[in-house]
């Protein structure tokens, strides 16, 4: 299940902490390996940067005041990486200004700027809604009761030209009860007519499709508990990534705005959530962190399987300088989708 790939210069090349079939994961600066990218190679970059938090972060976050010049200065480098009908992803908390509770512009001053500077167009805005989110900030919320639960991210979706690849019909809903009837029965539940806004709503709202169009509004419960990932965090006594996001919300825009076969980035990679949603996926991944122990932590998400005794000679090869390690996974789930 680990082993070096044939002709690896591994000694020399330890910022490459580990390989799969379809993705390899970087212990580097994002601007660094960009850099080192071919112009127009890159089909999605989907991530999650350290958010523009007044509380300090173990993993390091910018103050508000540098923090959208220190975002956006990402984006000249990824659009000259992106292909012409490739995507950017940016999820983004918000956060409060510092003393009293009126809500940062941050989220905002940086959707203009990767708009106007960089020349980024933005295909739709998304929210990720997160039902299972503790209340915060705590001084409003829960001690004043003067603000309503923060518990819905931005997601921006920026492209490089107009018409980015994308695909609705890969990530279909499935249908309400109410429709699954409206189906069966058409005639009992369901009558063409006019509606008072206008809208001439005709029989075709009766075909069946596989499923209903979702709406921009993604709501994913970030509960992970007891995934490999932690479990073996937990035996070999690493502390895992304090901000993962659930596997879910890369998977749907890797499944609307990929190929199988297609490239995906991650430039702030922390767990490697989106690398792991990619090789399921069947898709080409790419995998940075500038904290190489967060990057090397990040393979226990393509260990399910592995006794300790494995999981234990991986790590060992990290902490002696090792790098470049073919981690052995399963096939992708689907090449569809």
């Amino acid at each position: 299940m680990l082993s070096r790939p044939s002709g690896s210069k591994s000694s020399r090349s330890p910022r490459h902490c580990y390989r799969t079939r379809l993705g390899k994961a970087v212990a580097s600066s994002a601007q660094k390996h960009l850099g080192v990218l071919a112009d127009e190679c890159v089909d999605l970059v989907i991530t999650s940067p350290p958010f523009a938090l007044l509380r300090e972060k173990a993993y390091g976050n910018p103050s508000q005041d540098d923090y959208v010049d220190w975002l956006v200065s990402f984006g000249p480098p990824i659009k000259r990486v992106l292909k012409n009908t490739g995507s950017f992803v940016l999820d983004l908390g918000g956060a409060y200004q510092r003393g009293i509770p009126v809500r940062s512009l941050c989220n905002f001053r940086v959707l203009l700027r990767l708009c106007d500077d960089c020349g980024f167009f933005l295909a739709e805005e998304f929210f990720w809604h997160n039902p299972a989110k503790l209340p915060s900030p705590i001084e409003w919320v829960n001690k004043r009761k003067i603000r309503a639960k923060d518990s819905v991210n931005t997601v921006w979706w920026l492209s490089k030209t107009p018409l980015p690849k994308a695909d609705v019909r890969r990530v279909l809903t499935p249908y309400s009860n109410r429709m699954r009837q409206l189906l069966k029965d058409p005639a009992k539940f369901f009558s063409p007519d006019r509606r008072p806004s206008g809208h001439d709503v005709g029989m075709r709202f009766n075909v069946n499709n596989d499923g209903a169009i979702p709406s921009n509004l993604l709501s994913y419960a970030n509960t992970e508990s007891n995934s490999v990932y932690l479990r073996l965090c937990r035996h070999f006594g690493i502390r895992p990534h304090p901000a993962r996001f659930p596997e879910a919300l890369p998977e749907f825009f890797i499944k609307f705005l990929t190929d199988p076969g297609n490239l995906v980035v991650d430039i702030f990679s922390g767990s490697n959530t989106t690398g792991r949603a990619a090789e399921r996926l069947g898709r080409r991944w790419l995998a940075i962190d500038c904290n190489r122990d967060y990057v090397a932590a990040s393979a226990f998400r393509f260990m399910e399987g592995w006794d300790n005794e494995s999981v234990a000679r991986y790590l060992k090869c990290i902490q002696n300088g090792r790098g470049n390690l073919l981690i052995q996974t399963q096939q992708p789930q689907s090449a569809a989708g």
